[in-house]
């Protein structure tokens, strides 16, 4: 198993979908299809914390990735904020959670408490503290903001078969 590698982004723009384009360009997932996971992890993926993903394969291919994302209308009060936190067990395997809102210390607890609950539920142990990456963009006045957060499981593939 490869590489999962966590980056963020955040930025405006003059529309919604500009800002989170702008936001995954930040986190280096821009040139790639996002196809969404849930949040489990396998037992022998490593997860590396990076600034901006790496070329991770050719413009247009698909990426698995746990996303998550906070994107604020102008003028609304507040950040655009998104969280995601990991935690492994002592077989390897182990869960993302992902949250979004207004609030960073907000979001960081819920982020931590789907940890905690996601754990629960599958009876696995958890080994070490649960890791957090919330990014947070303030809200701007003339345009959209967002933050985006992810988890980018390996290497992309080709939509093209």
């Amino acid at each position: 198993m490869e590489t999962i590698r966590v980056a963020t982004g955040a930025a405006t723009g003059p529309t919604a979908m500009s800002s989170f384009d702008a936001a995954l360009a930040a986190a280096g997932a821009h040139n790639y299809n996002l196809v969404g996971l849930s949040s489990v992890i396998p037992a022998e993926a490593t997860v590396e914390r990076v600034d901006a993903l790496p070329e991770l394969g050719a413009v247009g291919d698909a990426l698995y990735a746990v996303v998550g994302r906070e994107t604020l209308l102008p003028g609304v009060d507040g950040h655009a904020c998104a969280g995601l936190g990991w935690v492994r067990s002592d077989s390897g395997r182990g869960l993302f959670y992902e949250a979004s809102g207004t609030d960073p210390a907000a979001v960081r607890s819920a982020v931590e408490a789907g940890l905690e609950r996601g754990m629960e539920l599958r009876e696995w142990e958890v080994v070490g503290e649960p890791e957090v990456v919330v990014e947070s963009l303030p809200a701007a006045e003339d345009a959209h903001a967002t933050a985006v957060v992810l988890a980018a499981y390996g290497h992309s593939e080709s939509l093209l078969r």
